[in-house]
């Protein structure tokens, strides 16, 4: 477990051991937060277990990704994260978009 502790600080650029374990806290807590977010939101739309799986990846993509992230910033924020998630969520639609970074 220490080695995996070891790993992600180095991957995420961070020394601090507290901070490792409140950005696992705001990864669990966004996870945990989406599991009665997104029956909402297929309620919203109507979509059910009938609709065509295209459509439904389409909505994933257009909504429920953003309202992951939206939810990753704030628990982030309210846990003191905010700039780790912010550059996180950058870095992912970058790769998500296939945008090199500036250097």
């Amino acid at each position: 477990m220490k080695k995996f502790w070891q790993k992600l600080k180095k991957r995420w650029g961070i020394e601090n051991d507290w901070q490792v374990a409140v950005i696992l806290l705001v990864f669990t807590l966004t996870g945990f937060s989406f599991l009665f977010i997104n029956p909402l939101i297929d309620r919203l739309l109507g979509l059910t277990e009938e609709d065509p799986f295209w459509i439904k990846v389409v909505v994933f993509i257009i909504i429920t990704l953003p309202v992951y992230n939206i939810l990753l910033i704030i628990w982030g924020t309210l846990l003191g994260q905010y700039k780790f998630f912010k550059n996180f969520i950058v870095k992912f639609f970058r790769r998500l978009l296939f945008i090199k970074p500036k250097k």
